[in-house]
């Protein structure tokens, strides 16, 4: 009986264990019950002319025995158009993503690389209603974009404070990885402000992220969306362990200048910063390394007229601490133009007190919508890239030579972090001048050998290299 009750116990005693084990354990269900119906899937489409890459009927006669011969061996998709038509187009599925409403009458969030280039945006609800989307705005620096969907009494997420959020705690994201609708993944904050982006410090987390999870929320225990869900680091192209989400007070600051004004405005004042290393910060008597170190100043900018010289290090811009030099492109950034402010620069061992108007930075250049009557500007090259003329004129604002602007961007030149937007410089050190002369240069490359391109993106440029064979 001794032995029994012993038993008895020590097999309570293991339920209760595991019973405080499992207690301890997140409970994600009531997170998803609340945030779920407010995620959405994503799918873009893009109109092809049918003369890329499709074979096209002759201009023969109807009946021509020709005529029907090339019907019957070369196919031709959608509706067949009488001889001597028109150019003709078919819709293509782009792409999947996620996106998830802020507002009951139908703002939703999603990411700039979602819906960018595309000619068709539909969006579907989890109650299996689909929407046309219509593209409020987008930003390519932060990758915020607003879509809009005709509706009302929509369900919406609750939107967090980012900043409160501390590394070590759960989250969830919620999206439709490979185009599996209202999918949900869990872990945690890993780390905070993690610098790898132009004007954002991501939040990174080892949530498990794949394509089609971009645009969706990340939720934290509250039920508050703290985060958009936008890059993975990753030397496969699959999910490695390491998720990166926009902040959620950036992206909603930039959502609501884009349905206000339909662009971000930002400040700029015409600096090239790097880094400030260590022994650089021992060698000019800075102490420890913190600000941002000016490599060159452009010329009639607001920089140079406060009187900033290549070799300063700003320590101080308007009242705030600049500890990284990624912190100067984000304070300035959010500064409104016109606005005059104190900055502080590191000067020959003293310290500089300057007054400096911010200027506005230039907005991107717009990518053209287009229309079933508008014919798409390129096909990509050997390299993955479609690539655009830069005007004569933003040339000269920007004090180059020569370039080209990417437009989109695929296979490997994607994998080695080429974006559009970004402007190619030089291809193997020969200085790109034309959109045609950069086609030709790849057109010549052999695959099998690496290519080096000098890529700029914003204020900075640097060297990338590509292995044509792994596109």
């Amino acid at each position: 009986m001794i032995g029994y009750a012993h038993r008895l116990f020590a097999a309570l005693g293991v339920v209760l264990a595991a019973s405080a084990a499992s207690a301890q354990l997140p409970d994600f269900t009531e997170l998803v019950e609340k945030n779920g119906p407010a995620v959405v899937n994503i799918r873009t489409v893009a109109r092809v002319s049918v003369a890329q890459g499709v074979p096209q009927l002759p201009d023969l006669e109807e009946g021509d025995p020709m005529l029907e011969f090339f019907r019957r061996f070369f196919p031709q998709p959608g509706p067949r158009p009488g001889p001597r038509s028109g150019p003709r187009e078919r819709e293509m599925p782009r792409g999947l993503g996620s996106g998830f409403i802020i507002s009951s009458d139908g703002f939703l969030l999603t990411n700039h690389h979602v819906v960018d280039g595309a000619d068709e945006i539909l969006v579907t609800l989890t109650d299996r209603r689909e929407f046309k989307g219509r593209l409020i705005g987008s930003d390519r620096r932060t990758d915020v974009a607003l879509v809009k969907i005709d509706a009302s009494g929509l369900p919406t997420v609750k939107i967090g404070d980012p900043n409160k959020v501390k590394v070590g705690e759960w989250v969830i994201a919620i999206g439709s990885p490979f185009g599996l609708d209202n999918t949900v993944t869990a872990g945690i904050v890993s780390a905070k402000a993690r610098e790898t982006g132009e004007y954002l410090p991501f939040i990174q987390t080892d949530v498990a992220v794949n394509p089609g999870n971009s645009g969706g929320p990340l939720v934290n225990m509250r039920g508050e969306v703290i985060g958009i869900n936008s890059q993975i680091f990753t030397t496969s192209g699959a999910y490695a362990g390491i998720s990166f989400a926009i902040p959620i007070d950036e992206a909603m600051n930039v959502a609501e200048q884009l349905r206000t004004v339909g662009r971000v405005i930002r400040g700029r004042i015409g600096v090239a910063i790097g880094d400030v290393s260590k022994d650089v910060a021992e060698a000019i008597g800075l102490g420890r390394p913190r600000g941002a170190l000016v490599s060159s100043v452009e010329r009639d900018s607001p920089a140079e007229k406060a009187g900033v010289e290549a070799g300063d290090v700003i320590v101080r811009f308007a009242g705030r601490d600049i500890e990284r030099s990624s912190d100067l492109p984000r304070i300035v950034g959010g500064t409104k133009p016109g606005t005059r402010v104190s900055m502080q620069v590191f000067r020959k061992g003293k310290t500089i007190d300057l007054q400096v108007t911010v200027a506005e930075l230039p907005a991107d250049r717009p990518v053209a919508r287009r229309g079933a009557d508008t014919p798409r500007g390129g096909t990509a090259n050997l390299l993955g890239m479609v690539v655009s003329d830069v005007p004569p004129e933003k040339l000269k604002e920007l004090r180059l030579r020569g370039a080209v602007q990417v437009d989109s961007v695929d296979g490997a030149a994607a994998r080695v972090g080429v974006r559009p937007g970004d402007l190619i410089l030089a291809i193997n050190n020969v200085e790109v001048t034309s959109a045609k002369q950069f086609n030709e240069l790849v057109a010549k490359l052999d695959p099998k050998n690496r290519v080096l391109l000098l890529v700029r993106r914003g204020e900075q440029s640097q060297f990338l290299v590509i292995r044509p064979s792994d596109r």
